[in-house]
């Protein structure tokens, strides 16, 4: 059985976010699908470069180790918190109060690896996910990150399609933005946490008629800046 659990947590914008934690089974099918992957590139990359000699066994041992230490990080820090692992698996790394994961958050966490690794085989950070309330290895702990399910509803992809409505006040540069961040990040959330989000913005509407009407508002900003 996959061990997850919800944990609530209280965003800056002051609404409560549901997030669906990934437990030790699921991160480690995960972390497999990763190694599978990365043994693989390293294989192939070992056949071309071992006829090069010396220097091919160089760029190799180079590579071996960009691969350790890079590949993790890369991925998660250029596509929303997820190694194609987590992509399978349905996972992805945030901080723990919601938000994407940056890339100084992705580099701690696997900075730390090698001490999660410790004896072999990643026994001490499995213990550590396993006795951790919100399933934290060593290095999520050092970064405060977590690793949650990615909540998919039927409407995600729809929401792109509809009506583009101008706001009721004038937008500020502030606002724009803010308009744009939510564009940019909202297949991230669920669909309750982005009818929380639009509620900021239309507290007088009920959450999904905030939500379409923060969707309409998003796109008039965005095809008045084509």
């Amino acid at each position: 059985m996959l061990i997850d659990e919800r944990f609530e947590v209280e965003t800056p914008e002051g609404a409560m976010l549901s997030l669906s934690l990934a437990g030790p089974v699921t991160r480690a099918m995960a972390y497999g699908i990763d190694l599978t992957l990365r043994l693989l590139i390293f294989a192939v990359l070992a056949f071309v470069l071992g006829m090069l000699g010396k220097m091919g066994i160089g760029l190799l041992l180079i590579i071996g180790f960009a691969l350790e230490w890079f590949y993790p990080t890369l991925f998660e820090a250029l596509r929303h918190g997820q190694t194609p692992g987590k992509k399978a698996m349905g996972i992805a790394v945030v901080h723990a109060n919601g938000s994407p994961l940056s890339f100084n958050g992705s580099l701690i966490r696997n900075l730390l690896r090698t001490a999660d690794a410790f004896p072999l085989f990643y026994l001490l950070g499995f213990i550590t996910t396993l006795i951790s309330p919100r399933y934290q290895r060593l290095g999520d702990m050092a970064a405060n990150t977590l690793v949650v399910h990615i909540e998919q509803t039927g409407t995600t992809r729809k929401q792109h399609n509809g009506p583009a409505n101008p706001p009721d006040w004038p937008l500020s540069s502030q606002d724009q933005l803010a308009l744009l961040a939510f564009h940019e990040r909202q297949d991230q959330f669920s669909e309750a946490r982005q009818q929380e989000l639009a509620q900021l913005a239309f507290p007088e509407l009920s959450p999904p008629l905030a939500l379409q009407r923060l969707r309409s508002v998003t796109r008039y900003l965005l095809e008045g800046a084509q």
